[in-house]
């Protein structure tokens, strides 16, 4: 029993479905623990959580402004500009 379902899962046109579901799972991952470690709204420890609500603007602007965001803020919304350009600007 355990081979025929090794050999169902364990073929080489499952390997994007692993991997798909290996990206998903990291990207939640590191979701999770950016809002546990740096998130001014989460407390894990009762120390902090007994303060109630904080007006601590500047560190909650801290956390929404990071440095992805800080990054692509000018940039142009296409994936892909140079095939964009060539496509679309006369020459």
């Amino acid at each position: 029993m355990a081979s025929s379902t090794v050999n169902r899962w364990l073929r080489p046109e499952v390997y994007p479905l692993f991997a798909a579901v290996g990206v998903a799972v990291g990207i939640c991952g590191f979701q999770l623990v950016r809002n546990i470690c740096i998130n001014p709204e989460v407390r894990v420890n009762k120390e902090k959580g007994a303060a109630g609500v904080l007006d601590n603007h500047a560190e909650g602007e801290k956390y929404a402004e990071h440095f992805v965001r800080k990054f692509v803020r000018n940039k142009s919304p296409e994936i892909m500009p140079a095939v964009n350009k060539f496509f679309t600007d006369p020459k």
